[in-house]
């Protein structure tokens, strides 16, 4: 996955550099403080927002997410789950809860720079009229106060987890929408994708003293909390009374979660990369071991993802069970724990990879879901790969070809008729199952198959620039394919307008083979596909050697670099237009044992059977 206002901003020099691109962002700086009554799993809250109107625009109107109203019989969220083909059996409970076990924010007052606002609650959108008018360049003060009821953990959020994690507190308060050059983005709430303001955070919990606090953010009173927070042999002195005050503050970021539970343990450990790793489970449930062996390998994770994706701006980052699965947060993910090695290892992975793509680089998960979930999915493999080959993953070797399950994926949602353009809004896509594989599966595969296309170095070099280029901007598509096209001097629009703003597939096959004249043997490929790509052809002779016959596309005006120390042979381009592309190779028929279109397999062919020509034996 992927605020606050505070007197003095918290000094995080990389992550305040963001003077990379023209594009104005909003800006949001909260202080907010919370009193929970944990008998009645409701609280009541405060918020200071100080809000920066970066855009040219005067704004009249603003609204907040009100994500807490999701979880009630006839929202938005259960209607659209019991109408839509494969609904989410998570969410079947919606229809049944009762009202003490229902979800709820109910803002009580709201001013500007001191002056009532007029508000409306619409469902899971606050929809804010305001005093006067928020100018160009200026900062209001959006001052609140609300009350609000813990669901029972239907998705992602709520109270009483299916491993009996007390509360899981995901989008928990009321959070500004984003304005960008588009507009608002209020969108209401039905469980998937999430777009927020940059800003800090100042957040205060006031709870129970039996409560262990975990969040993706900076704690502030160590020596008043104590629960392994406090430095190895400083005192700890909690104040008189019942409840402890748990002070975090978050610079930066679009988003704060926490969770709380009676029964955490609390490991930390200080990262190769220097960072400050947070660990928190239920101890003695039977998954202790998993968990004990997590953080050195999470540890190594890290320093791979920095190597190959860019370095992790911030100082600490938590792993912390509750949730329903795994979601990523800024700081923090929320994952379920009762899981064997191997699985924790890769939802944790995952959900780290997730402070890159989506945390940083924080795309509009709405529009652009496969730029966070694809991304993640592709670097997770990587990092996951890199730890194997460490035998950091026990008896696991690196596969011949990782992505390979990730490409079945695809090929399956391309068959099964269903699949969507990945420019439909990820709340409107007609199946779960659409969604779900275009966004991972396809989204990866999109990734993968570019380093096909611009080469393995182009593509590595590619991404470092990206995350460097784009981090803590909101990047859209067109700013991913501009900042590939300059690392590799090719035109790329085609493949982004083709693979993401349609639903075109790539097959192609080796159609005919045959001599032509005494010592040249002419090889005929045939476009069954919708999709035109570049083609890599390999060539393998009856003596064991093999030759590479290289096809550009002539939309990419240019070629990829040379990716292995195979001979190359660059043919003349093909067109997107033309169903079939013939060239002559000068070695007669009887010389050559096999031909096969991209043998690295990174060609998202759907029926890789006809790639591949056979001498008969």
């Amino acid at each position: 996955m992927r605020h606050f206002f505070i007197a003095l901003l918290i000094a995080l020099p990389v992550a305040l550099s963001v003077a990379q691109s023209n594009r104005w962002q909003q800006r949001v700086n909260y202080e907010m403080f919370i009193d929970m009554d944990v008998k009645k799993h409701q609280y009541r809250g405060t918020q200071r927002l100080a809000y920066t109107n970066n855009s040219p625009d005067t704004l009249h109107r603003v609204f907040y997410h009100l994500y807490f109203n999701a979880f009630q019989p006839g929202s938005m969220m259960d209607i659209r789950n019991q109408t839509i083909e494969d609904p989410d059996i998570r969410k079947a409970r919606l229809s049944n809860l009762l009202p003490e076990e229902q979800g709820w924010i109910k803002v009580r007052k709201l001013t500007l720079n001191g002056k009532p606002a007029v508000f409306e609650t619409v469902e899971t959108i606050l929809e804010v009229n305001l005093p006067e008018p928020i100018l160009p360049g200026s900062t209001a003060v959006l001052e609140m106060e609300w009350d609000a009821q813990v669901p029972l953990q239907i998705r992602r959020s709520g109270r009483f987890n299916s491993e009996g994690i007390d509360y899981s507190m995901t989008q928990w308060y009321p959070k500004l929408c984003e304005y960008d050059e588009q507009g608002w983005h209020a969108n209401p709430y039905i469980g998937r994708e999430f777009y927020g303001v940059w800003g800090d955070y100042d957040v205060k919990i006031s709870i129970d003293k039996n409560y262990l606090v975990a969040a993706g953010g900076y704690l502030q009173n160590p020596l008043e909390v104590g629960y392994g927070y406090e430095p190895d042999g400083a005192e700890v002195k909690r104040p008189a009374g019942d409840k402890l005050l748990w002070h975090f503050k978050a610079p930066n970021v679009h988003d704060f979660a926490w969770a709380a539970d009676p029964e955490y343990t609390h490991v930390k450990i200080t990262a190769e990369d220097g960072t400050i790793m947070r660990f928190f489970w239920q101890k003695g449930r039977g998954y202790d071991e998993a968990w004990q062996a997590l953080p050195a390998i999470m540890s190594r994770a890290r320093t791979h993802a920095n190597r190959r994706f860019g370095q992790y701006p911030y100082k600490e980052y938590s792993f912390i069970q509750g949730g329903d699965g795994g979601m990523e947060y800024p700081l923090a993910t929320l994952i379920t724990g009762k899981r064997p090695l191997s699985s924790l290892v890769g939802v944790s992975i995952h959900e780290q990879m997730h402070s890159w793509y989506q945390m940083v680089l924080a795309t509009n998960e709405s529009l652009y879901a496969w730029m966070d979930e694809g991304f993640t999915v592709y670097a997770s493999t990587l990092v996951e790969e890199d730890l194997a080959a460490e035998g950091l993953l026990g008896k696991r070797k690196p596969a011949e070809f990782p992505f390979e399950n990730t490409y079945d994926s695809y090929r399956a949602l391309v068959r099964s008729g269903k699949e969507e353009p990945l420019t439909t809004h990820a709340d409107h896509f007609q199946t779960n199952f659409a969604y779900n594989l275009g966004s991972y599966s396809k989204g990866c595969v999109f990734l993968h198959q570019l380093e096909y296309i611009i080469g393995r170095q182009n593509l590595a070099k590619g991404l470092l620039r990206y995350f460097d280029t784009w981090k803590f901007q909101h990047p859209t598509p067109n700013d991913f394919i501009r900042v590939m096209e300059k690392q590799s001097g090719l035109e790329l629009d085609w493949y982004k307008e083709d693979f993401i703003h349609t639903t075109n597939y790539v097959d192609y096959a080796v159609d005919t083979v045959y001599e032509e004249g005494r010592k040249s043997t002419r090889i005929v490929l045939s476009k069954k596909g919708t999709m035109a790509m570049p083609l890599d052809i390999v060539v393998t002779y009856t003596n064991g050697k093999q030759e590479l016959f290289y096809a550009p596309l002539e939309s990419m005006r240019g070629i990829k670099p040379p990716e292995n120390a195979l001979s190359r042979t660059v043919l003349p381009r093909h067109r997107w237009v033309e169903p079939k592309y013939a060239f002559l190779i000068p070695e007669s028929l009887d010389r050559i044992a096999a031909i096969e279109i991209d043998p690295s397999r990174r060609l998202a062919d759907i029926e890789r059977a006809d790639n591949v020509w056979r001498r008969s034996p």
